[in-house]
């Protein structure tokens, strides 16, 4: 054995397989196990287990800032495909040394901890690239018309790769299961940091579309010159057209969430948490005009953007008591209010939109 052995190029790992039919041969017996060729076939493969570990370490590093510099952010599997390179790689060498079964219980013990921990290090570093990306893309500007936006399935891609770092952790961090080392629990906040600030981000990114839509609305306040002009004009329109435009691109992007995010729990978060800044956007701007009368204009785009937003956001899951929430009624109660003044007046009638 020796003799082959100092025949085999460096960095060759022809020979373990020569190291497993021993090995698992010599364990199986009570007589040979343990015993001086048991401890001299340990001995003579162990500066190559770590030498084999070592060079794999460097390449999946490597693979990781190549992979990222290049990304696409493509859908690939449960995430892009940098990441389904990453965790692979990962699993495919923690199952490689176990399989060894190494006989020194100190020793395989050391292996795995030093796996565990490169699978820290590497997730986290896959979380990081992900991360920065993710801002980048968050940062590019709204087309003109806001309502225009599409959000991008990259970002989709980038969420699957987060949510899926999250379950893979569990098996490369942790020991059966158990948090031996403390490294999943370490990667694990991390995860969920990340998880956090992306999701706030995306929907900071969607409201920012409300925002806008809101911001033209206020051009036809009570009192502004503009309103004033309108008052008296007929080109506005009717104001369903600017809240259609909002409720197309709302729809457009719960459905890239929807059919492009890989976790339904993570999704139903995301949309209940932004209908519930919605409506909380929607009550503000229309409490600072609670002294105001609103324009029509005003009125009939608001009013189609409460009641098919609230039902969308029901048809997509979203929880009653989400949907029905105390914001929402008040917004709903301050607009039925308006259409039955306006009613009174003559500026609309019973054929115009209800709440």
């Amino acid at each position: 054995m020796d003799t082959v052995l100092s025949e085999q190029p460096p960095d060759s790992w022809d020979a373990f397989p020569l190291f497993q039919i021993l090995n698992d041969y010599l364990r199986q017996d009570d007589n040979l196990k343990h015993g001086r060729f048991h401890q001299h076939l340990r001995d003579t493969f162990a500066p190559h287990v770590v030498r084999y570990v070592d060079l794999m370490e460097s390449s999946i590093a490597q693979a990781i800032h190549k992979g990222f510099e290049r990304e696409k952010w493509e859908l690939k599997g449960n995430g892009c495909a940098t990441s389904e390179d990453l965790f692979w790689k990962l699993d495919a060498l923690q199952s490689f040394i176990r399989d060894l079964h190494w006989p020194d219980a100190e020793f395989a013990s050391h292996l795995e901890q030093r796996l565990k921990l490169m699978a820290c290090d590497m997730i986290e570093s896959c979380i990081q690239r992900t991360d920065i990306a993710f801002q980048q893309w968050l940062k590019k500007s709204m087309p003109f018309n806001a309502t225009d936006y599409q959000l991008p399935g990259e970002l989709c891609a980038m969420v699957n790769v987060a949510l899926d770092a999250k379950q893979q952790s569990l098996k490369l961090c942790a020991v059966d299961g158990i948090d031996v080392h403390q490294y999943h629990s370490k990667i694990d906040e991390i995860i969920e940091k990340t998880s956090h600030s992306m999701t706030q981000g995306l929907i900071a990114k969607l409201m920012s579309i409300l925002e806008n839509t809101l911001s033209k609305l206020g051009r036809y306040d009570e009192g502004s010159l503009i309103g004033s002009f309108l008052s008296f004009t007929n080109v506005s329109g009717s104001g369903r057209e600017l809240g259609q435009s909002y409720i197309n691109c709302m729809r457009t992007a719960m459905d890239t969430i929807r059919s492009k995010v890989n976790d339904e729990l993570w999704t139903l978060n995301v949309f209940e948490l932004w209908y519930t800044d919605q409506v909380k956007m929607l009550n503000t701007w229309l409490s600072e005009r609670l002294n105001h009368a609103l324009h029509p204009y005003q009125f009939t785009c608001l009013a189609h953007i409460t009641k098919t937003t609230r039902f969308d956001m029901g048809y997509h899951g979203t929880r009653q008591e989400i949907v029905r929430q105390p914001t929402a009624k008040a917004v709903e109660e301050r607009l039925r209010t308006e259409y039955e003044r306006m009613i009174r007046i003559g500026t609309i009638t019973f054929q115009d939109i209800k709440v």
